[in-house]
């Protein structure tokens, strides 16, 4: 009788897979959109990573600081100089030794540009703040998840606009003079779909997790194992 030889998978490398790990992460943490993922593959090699980004936080502060930014289409001016030095680090590995710096530099970028645009033309302050909150909690959470291995699915990002097109609508509405109507519309949106994405998640990892920990326990009745899944105990 002749047998097949027996090949033993390959064992990943650890380095390659902190590697592999590591880049996911950031790549997560950028938060970045549709936009950002339809032109990742061509912009060839892309900037680099951190110069990059400073230079757009550094010039957005520099139009702030000389006055700049008032009415009109000089607000879109900010969102353009974040799509121009930040969309092509996109296509960068980030396993630069400062590349970890990317995630807050493009939120920072990301919150400072709303808080400018939004002063410039008299938006309400309190719908800045809550914009800001809502992404920075989906940005919390993000973090979270995937320190405990659980990855958000990519849906998510491109649902959320990623920061790219969040901007550009900011930017538009306020050349368009409705800043205040796109800011609570893109609100509403944000803060229920991350939200609702986020609670359904935790709830469902933890019935499963649950009903990983029952299913261990052989000895446990169906009583005690429906108790421990959904907290109610079926009636004698």
């Amino acid at each position: 009788m002749i047998t097949q030889p027996q090949t033993t998978p390959a064992v990943p490398d650890p380095y390659e897979e902190r590697l592999r790990v590591q880049t996911a992460r950031l790549l997560a943490y950028r938060d970045d959109g549709p936009l950002v993922m339809l032109l990742r593959g061509k912009v060839g090699p892309g900037l680099p990573s951190v110069p990059s980004a400073l230079v757009a936080l550094l010039a957005i502060i520099a139009m702030s600081v000389t006055g700049m930014l008032t009415d009109g289409p000089i607000l879109l001016v900010p969102v353009l100089i974040m799509i121009v030095l930040v969309l092509p680090t996109a296509a960068r590995d980030h396993l630069g030794k400062l590349d970890w710096l990317m995630p807050p530099l493009i939120r920072a970028a990301e919150f400072l540009t709303i808080i400018l645009i939004g002063l410039a033309v008299d938006a309400p302050k309190w719908l800045l703040y809550v914009l800001i909150y809502v992404i920075g909690y989906h940005t919390y959470d993000t973090v979270y998840r995937t320190r405990q291995s659980i990855w958000p699915p990519d849906w998510v990002f491109r649902a959320g606009l990623g920061w790219e097109i969040r901007l550009l609508l900011i930017g538009a509405g306020a050349a368009l003079d409705v800043l205040t109507w796109v800011l609570a519309a893109l609100t509403i949106y944000l803060g229920v779909l991350f939200a609702v994405e986020s609670v359904t998640s935790w709830v469902r990892l933890d019935k499963g997790a649950a009903l990983a920990q029952a299913g261990d326990d052989l000895e446990a009745s169906p009583e005690e194992v429906l108790e421990q899944t959904t907290g109610d105990a079926e009636p004698a």
